[in-house]
């Protein structure tokens, strides 16, 4: 198991995308030659591998601030597109459609780089005995129009209880993911519930609600895991719960995803402190992954990482 979140991550902390300092996951020397800003916005799940970058970095160049926002995949998408960050963080593909033009339209060209792996935990609180969901009866909860007001009305044995559900805002990317592969498009969920980019008001939320019952990143479940009841999800496969393992195999499905860094091209090539920071990024992933609670990459995705950002870099 993963182990505990470093307190940096509380709620006050979160809520205002802060500035990185602290200690690097390796000897943290001090003697790197890194100078400049670096600005990071985007995916609240993404933040704390993020953040556990941006202080390792910083422990090692001490002339270099990072910034690391957390407004969600698709706020910070707008911010990236519109030129005003370096590096947005994405727990869902940018999208073609709605982000890709508007970058386009700006000039913004970028890099993709998979940094690590996610999938969307099921909680509720552990008043409320559930231990497993299929994929129709979260789509018959959370669907657009879904009149399910008791668990019960699920069937398969679900508890008797008053359905009280908390969620992703719109501007997260795992909402996005969510939607779409549990209701079969982007944005159609019900609305009766408690919204919220920041994860960690989530994971507060479902603990102080006997009947409450939401989804968010893996790793705040894995933080929380004694305050909250994890629920499996039959895919079609059976019951499957996540973990480390299942995420990466894809075993956990259909809720395992890739966790992303997009980097403005231009800033890799004009800002000497944005290129030694995303090789950090890739060298010192796993690392940065094991402070975050973030599921690393596989050996094949790393590799995979480290030819994108070589290529990206004219390497």
């Amino acid at each position: 198991m993963l182990k505990k979140l470093i307190s940096i991550f509380a709620v006050g902390a979160l809520a205002a995308g802060i500035v990185a300092c602290g200690s690097s996951s390796d000897s943290g020397s001090g003697t790197g030659t890194a100078s400049g800003s670096i600005a990071i916005d985007g995916s609240s799940t993404v933040f704390p591998f993020a953040q556990a970058s941006a202080e390792g970095f910083q422990s090692d160049n001490p002339n270099a601030k990072v910034t690391v926002g957390e407004s969600g995949t698709g706020g910070g998408f707008e911010k990236f597109c519109a030129g005003e960050t370096d590096i947005s963080d994405a727990s869902r593909e940018i999208d073609s459609e709605e982000e890709v033009p508007v970058c386009k339209k700006n000039g913004v060209t970028y890099t993709q780089i998979q940094v690590a792996n996610d999938g969307i935990a099921i909680v509720t609180n552990p008043d409320l005995k559930m231990t497993c969901l299929t994929t129709d009866q979260l789509n018959q909860l959370w669907k657009k129009g879904s009149t399910v007001s008791n668990y019960d009305q699920l069937g398969s044995g679900t508890p008797a209880g008053e359905v009280s559900l908390y969620g992703p805002g719109t501007d997260s990317g795992t909402f996005d993911f969510f939607t779409e592969e549990i209701n079969g498009e982007k944005g159609n969920t019900r609305t009766d519930y408690q919204p919220s980019e920041d994860d960690n008001v989530l994971v507060q939320g479902v603990e102080g609600d006997k009947t409450a019952l939401g989804y968010f990143g893996y790793s705040y479940y894995e933080s929380n895991a004694d305050k909250l009841n994890l629920v499996a999800v039959d895919g079609g496969s059976g019951c499957v719960k996540p973990t480390v393992e299942t995420i990466q195999n894809g075993t956990y499905k259909p809720l395992s995803r890739a966790l992303y860094m997009y980097v403005n091209n231009q800033s890799l090539a004009d800002k000497a402190q944005v290129k030694s920071f995303m090789d950090y990024v890739v060298a010192n992933a796993d690392a940065s992954a094991k402070t975050a609670q973030i599921v690393p990459l596989t050996a094949a995705q790393l590799s995979t990482a480290k030819s994108d950002l070589n290529k990206a870099e004219g390497n």
